[in-house]
């Protein structure tokens, strides 16, 4: 891949094919974690630096021994195994390094494990045959397009806390509403890079 064609790929990882809105992927924390800004922005650094880190070694995994030992069916249940570990260490070093980022996220962290958005990208990076470098640049756009996502979904309802809602719309149904507004807003990017 050319320098512009990974440029593109990063872009549209995050703006065109965005993991929540366009393969409604990691749609669990996106809806549960999203009622604060900051939880918000600790769950998209979270999940961007397992999904980065799941690639990193997911990959190698793949090509190096899944593959060569003719092995490659178990990449699913692999993959699971390596991003439940890299979560498990997520959650100790925040435990450790940022009590009130790990008390903020409550059961959304562990759950990081469950989070199909990395598995799913994981999988993308091998099924689109990228090459380890163009792998850990997509893994690490579509985290971004995660984060962006999630932060400026956390942000409007913070925003809609201080209006005033009719009571049949308060709460979940907003939310919902406002969430398919912003990913109908992110379809005008569809048209990028034709």
């Amino acid at each position: 891949m050319s320098v512009s064609e990974v440029l593109m790929l990063v872009i549209g990882a995050i703006l065109v094919t965005n993991v929540v809105f366009q393969m409604f992927l990691g749609i669990c924390p996106y809806l549960g974690v999203s009622k604060q800004l900051d939880s918000a922005l600790g769950m998209g650094m979270a999940v961007a630096f397992v999904m980065t880190l799941a690639v990193a070694v997911t990959w190698p995994l793949q090509y190096y021994i899944l593959e060569p030992l003719g092995l490659g069916y178990l990449k699913t249940i692999a993959f699971i195994l390596i991003i439940a570990s890299l979560v498990q260490f997520v959650e100790i070093a925040l435990k450790r390094v940022a009590r009130g980022l790990y008390e903020a996220l409550g059961i959304y962290l562990p759950l990081i494990t469950t989070n199909c958005a990395i598995l799913g990208v994981a999988l993308l990076a091998i099924q689109n045959e990228y090459n380890y470098p163009v792998s850990l640049a997509y893994a690490f756009a579509s985290a971004a397009g995660f984060t962006l996502a999630i932060v400026i979904f956390a942000g409007v309802r913070e925003r809609l806390e201080l209006m005033d809602v009719p009571k049949v719309l308060a709460g979940a149904p907003i939310a919902l509403v406002v969430a398919g507004i912003i990913a109908m807003a992110f379809m005008g990017f569809t048209g990028l890079g034709k």
